[in-house]
């Protein structure tokens, strides 16, 4: 069934040749289709005339994905009572906890960021009244939105989608210490991403745990480096050690979260969009009483063989609980990283 060259012994090949077998029985009727999610195994199954299709469930169109903002036009007398009254009803639907900015319809600067509170019903100023939250100030609406969602302890799941730059995992970091070192609101902040290396991988790594883990989690020490140093004069690195010795602060990799229940902690998730859907549901079902799980990514940015931006579980995530009270979301735009970086995330 498979021409020369095609080793019989590896599990893909006798796949394909199960299935053009099956698609040469004169007694199956019905045309033979090869799913997969192997890019691979479709190029394959396409240059042997064996029609294959993607596995199309849990897919989300990401050219319509939920941003979590709306922008309306309004009278800029609803935005004075806005203001004065703390609340007003705009008798539009909107998702639970979507952003709403309110423009002037006569093109004046007057403007208002406020967001839907399902319980009322109405439309409420945003929480985020400090001017910062452990040294860093939002530079942007989207991330004011999200400030407000990641200091609600009502709102207990959110995901914080954007390209490179813009500061989703800065940001969860900032309010997870607010939360856990400052407020105490939490026991913990548990802060894990997947073990998905980028190009080649590295292989094996020597040390105990922590070490191997280091490399992996370079970019949150890198995050939290920066944000400690700007809060003490003592060395960063010192400061996160302490922290980690109080039990404070975990870092954790996701191979190690299956089986664990996880209560009263502050999770961020950084990198999701490289976890599938499947991935996505063990996670948020490790999910203990009084916790709160932040989810970060780009879901242009997927280093996952088996993943795009339409099937990973992050977008997933965004769509399924875009109606539910408990959760929120916001899509940051703006990168704020550097000059630089916002160019190379726009331009390459």
């Amino acid at each position: 069934m498979l021409p020369l060259g095609l080793d019989k012994k590896k599990p893909d090949n006798r796949i394909l040749a199960t299935a053009i077998g099956l698609s040469r029985d004169p007694e199956i009727e019905k045309p033979v289709i090869l799913v997969t999610k192997d890019i691979n195994m479709r190029v394959k199954s396409d240059a042997l005339g064996l029609e294959a299709e993607d596995y199309e469930t849990n897919k989300v169109n990401i050219d319509e994905l939920y941003v979590g903002l709306t922008n309306l036009k309004v009278d800029s007398k609803l935005i004075d009572k806005l203001y004065s009254e703390k609340e007003i009803n705009l008798e539009q639907d909107f998702y639970p906890n979507e952003f709403i900015l309110l423009e002037d319809n006569l093109g004046s600067s007057q403007s208002a960021l406020c967001r839907y509170d399902d319980k009322s019903g109405v439309v409420k100023p945003l929480i985020f009244q400090k001017p910062e939250c452990w040294g860093i100030k939002p530079r942007n609406k989207e991330q004011q939105c999200a400030f407000d969602l990641l200091l609600n302890d009502e709102i207990k799941l959110i995901t914080l989608v954007g390209k490179a730059g813009t500061g989703k995992t800065l940001l969860a970091l900032a309010a997870g210490l607010e939360k856990v070192v400052e407020e105490k609101s939490f026991k913990r902040l548990l802060v894990t991403r997947p073990i998905v290396p980028m190009g080649n991988d590295l292989g094996y790594l020597p040390g105990d745990k922590d070490e191997k883990l280091r490399p992996w989690m370079q970019p949150i020490f890198d995050n939290m480096e920066f944000l400690v140093g700007g809060q003490r004069d003592e060395d960063a690195s010192d400061i996160i050690q302490d922290l980690q010795d109080m039990n404070l602060i975990e870092m954790e990799a996701l191979t190690y979260i299956r089986g664990r229940s996880i209560p009263q902690q502050f999770i961020i998730v950084d990198e999701a969009q490289n976890l599938t859907p499947h991935e996505i549901k063990t996670i948020i079902t490790r999910v203990g009483e009084d916790t709160k799980i932040i989810l970060t990514g780009d879901p242009y940015q997927i280093d996952h063989p088996y993943l795009d931006s339409n099937s990973n579980g992050l977008t997933y995530l965004v769509e399924r609980f875009k109606e539910e009270k408990i959760a929120g979301h916001i899509t940051l735009h703006k990168g704020e990283r550097s000059t630089l970086a916002e160019l190379a995330a726009s331009v390459l």
